[in-house]
């Protein structure tokens, strides 16, 4: 598991350093060459049409036909399942295990003591929820629907994507009205990760 973590760590540096490189040359078209930054911006600018691609979003998905036609099948798994993972969560679950498998060593391991630690009481919560949902479509099912139907909200998304399919122009237009500012605040952080890069690539 630390040769996987030693893996990754270096994953993410090469990868700030290519990022970093990037940064430095757009940085320094920026201050040389604004004109050809500005062309090559306007090449790459694209319109998302979110509203088709997370459409789906808005579609009602209906599960209550099956959930309610059959409460005690339903209710007697999903309980089962629920006494189930508690039971996991309760006994099984080794936040000490767990923090060294991902964290390694002991003493580095604060962080992800408090992690596991988080997720096995959240699991807990679920199951006891999921304990009383399936009690209650065993033993009440109608009641148990009335207070479903009291809870549904229906969550408007289209104002959300109507804002998201506006095209926004006021940040080319800040960073050309402005290319020597920000083409040296842009090399300055570029010049940074290439050199913290570097130094943890060769450490």
């Amino acid at each position: 598991m630390n040769l996987l973590w030693e893996i990754g760590l270096q994953t993410i540096e090469i990868l700030t350093l290519v990022f970093g490189i990037l940064g430095m040359t757009l940085s320094l078209m920026l201050l040389f060459a604004p004109r050809a930054t500005r062309n090559l911006s306007n090449l790459f600018n694209r319109s998302l049409d979110v509203d088709g691609k997370l459409g789906f979003l808005d579609k009602e998905i209906p599960t209550e036909n099956f959930v309610y036609g059959h409460p005690i099948l339903v209710g007697a798994l999903l309980a089962a399942g629920s006494v189930f993972a508690f039971l996991f969560f309760l006994f099984k679950f080794d936040v000490a295990l767990f923090t060294l498998i991902f964290f390694g060593m002991r003493d580095q391991s604060a962080l992800g003591e408090i992690i596991f630690q988080t997720i096995a009481w959240v699991g807990r919560v679920a199951c006891l929820l999921g304990m009383m949902a399936g009690l209650g479509l065993v033993l009440a099912p109608r009641k148990l629907r009335a207070i479903e139907q009291r809870m549904n909200r229906w969550i408007e998304t289209r104002v959300l994507f109507d804002k998201m399919n506006r095209p926004v122009k006021g940040l080319d237009t800040v960073f050309f009205r402005y290319p020597i500012f920000f083409g040296l605040l842009g090399g300055s952080i570029s010049c940074l990760l290439i050199v913290l890069s570097i130094l943890n690539l060769l450490h």
